[in-house]
């Protein structure tokens, strides 16, 4: 695999999908896994773009036909990831993100050991419930259920390899790009763009 591979995940109103977004738009190099999920789609948010949306049944063919490189059940629906698009994508060289839960980031992990994984925080459990509160979109009981599972996800935030508290949107965005700048130059990434320098570094460490 040529590619990078990006694992960014965050309790629900931690500003995730924001913070991803204004991430691909400074980085036009960067692609953007589409998972696949059983929910309903929220306004403005389009099939195939945002997300494949399926019904339950097919998704659970497609997991059974092993379609899927993960998948999870987050609040009562089904997510997952593609397996055949994300290893052809990095294959071709290119860096791919991935949005997903703790649960998936860890499955990925475990086939893609040098996946970069991120992890994005509220800068309170306080602001969380007030963004929650703010988008209008869930009832006080589905709120209240979403505070409770960010606390449990917010538990395994040491399983991942940085840390990103979005207290500010554009200092958050510029954090995780600074993490997507630095992961490119990690030795196993250069040698894999640059195989014909690395080979005459080798050449020449024979000589000597």
């Amino acid at each position: 695999m040529k590619g990078c591979l990006f694992i960014i995940a965050a309790p629900s109103g931690a500003g995730k999908t924001t913070l991803v977004r204004e991430l691909l738009a400074r980085d036009p190099a960067l692609k953007l896994s589409v998972s696949y999920t059983t929910r309903a789609a929220r306004p403005g948010e389009r099939d195939g773009v945002d997300y494949h949306f399926v019904e339950r049944q097919r998704f659970l063919a497609l997991r059974e036909a092993g379609e899927f490189l993960e998948s999870a059940e987050v609040h009562g629906n089904l997510y997952a990831t593609s397996r055949v698009w994300l290893e052809g994508e990095m294959a071709a060289g290119r860096d791919i993100v991935l949005e997903i839960d703790w649960q998936g980031a860890r499955q990925v992990r475990l086939a893609f050991r040098e996946a970069v994984g991120m992890f994005i925080l509220p800068p309170s459990i306080e602001v969380l419930e007030q963004r929650l509160v703010g988008r209008g979109q869930d009832s006080t009981e589905v709120i209240a259920r979403r505070l409770a599972n960010a606390r449990g996800e917010m538990h395994h935030v040491s399983e991942f390899d940085y840390v990103i508290i979005n207290k500010e949107l554009r200092n958050a965005a510029d954090e995780l790009e600074a993490v997507v700048k630095a992961a490119r130059l990690r030795l196993s990434v250069q040698r894999a763009h640059h195989p014909q320098l690395f080979f005459q570094l080798t050449q020449s460490d024979d000589e000597d």
